[in-house]
């Protein structure tokens, strides 16, 4: 028997385009608030007049606040958000899409939000806080989450607040990171992360990839076994996917390993590890932190990863990594992609 929303689809068609329309703006306007109407057009590819029309409806439902610096959502169009979010997932197949993402990458669970982190940066930010729903039913009493380092992972610690977790949860990098743009090292991040939520962070400064000298000299040191021992030991691990040649060009990695990199047409990249389409690493970068084979052991681990560029790299990574405890948070964007050519 149709649902509701299959007869709305099918009778009343402009009805649905008209709500999709006005979830947009409302959306918008939460990640960017306060924002200008020049500004609002431009970011949802719409006409001025056409968005001051649905602004002016929007606003005599008490939903939008406008004054001098811009829009902003009211006390009512922030309840209103939630509910709707929900409608509109089911009227995008995003459940749909969820349920088939899962079944093609073999993974626990998987989150997708709307939009494209290609088209819309501020998609990152609604990845960030769906990762923080996701993390927040594993974390207990005690709790070690080792988190790599990346923009996106900066994006999860922006949303991070202080109900997320008690005083004696710990952040601890995954992996060393001098060397790499501070912002996005996972020792900045891990101590955003605890200063948001309240908890406690560790820091491994050490570089991303070493020779195997300057490796095993490292590892002898006290101080960076005791962190070794907290990341292998974490219950939580929180990480990216990078696409191959990007992240080969951001380590300054030598031509030799680039040409390694580049010819055995790698995607993806993820812990030091690169893999192309077929889940093979086709180089490993020598590093302090996590190694692939430590997830196998973890059990709950979040990779975070969106925009439709991204589905090559997402697609590898889950083919050649420990798949069991993995939750994949992305967008439609990528999940579209990926699900290009299957049934959902």
């Amino acid at each position: 028997m149709p649902t509701f929303i299959d007869i709305q689809k099918r009778l009343v068609p402009n009805l649905l385009d008209d709500l999709q329309r006005k979830y947009h703006i409302l959306r918008s306007v939460r990640f960017l608030q306060p924002v200008g109407r020049r500004s609002l057009a431009q970011s949802l590819g719409m006409t001025e007049r056409v968005l001051r029309s649905e602004v002016e409806f929007l606003k005599s439902q008490d939903l939008l606040h406008i004054h001098s610096s811009g829009m902003s959502l009211t006390k009512e169009g922030h309840d209103m958000l939630l509910p709707l979010e929900r409608m509109m997932n089911e009227i995008a197949g995003i459940d749909v899409m969820e349920l088939s993402l899962k079944e093609l990458l073999g993974v626990k669970r998987v989150m997708i939000v709307p939009g494209n982190s290609d088209d819309s940066p501020w998609v990152k930010e609604e990845l960030g806080r769906a990762a923080i729903q996701s993390m927040k039913a594993c974390v207990s009493e005690h709790t070690t989450i080792a988190v790599t380092g990346g923009t996106t992972m900066s994006a999860v610690a922006g949303m991070l607040t202080p109900d997320f977790a008690s005083s004696d949860t710990l952040f601890v990098p995954a992996r060393g990171g001098i060397g790499e743009d501070v912002q996005n090292q996972a020792n900045t991040i891990c101590a955003t992360m605890a200063q948001r939520s309240g908890a406690k962070h560790r820091v491994l400064y050490v570089p991303d990839q070493v020779s195997r000298e300057v490796y095993e000299s490292i590892m002898k040191e006290p101080s960076i076994k005791e962190v070794m021992a907290l990341i292998t030991s974490a219950s939580i691990v929180l990480h990216g996917i990078g696409d191959a040649a990007t992240m080969a060009k951001r380590r300054n990695t030598s031509e030799g390993d680039l040409k390694t990199i580049l010819d055995g047409k790698a995607v993806g990249e993820a812990f030091g590890y690169y893999f192309d389409v077929h889940g093979r690493i086709v180089h490993k970068v020598k590093t302090i932190g996590l190694q692939l084979k430590d997830l196998a052991s973890i059990p709950n681990v979040f990779a975070v990863a969106g925009g439709a560029s991204k589905a090559n790299a997402i697609q590898s990574y889950f083919k050649g990594a420990p798949q069991s405890s993995s939750t994949l948070i992305t967008d439609e964007g990528a999940a579209k992609e990926l699900l290009k050519g299957t049934p959902f």
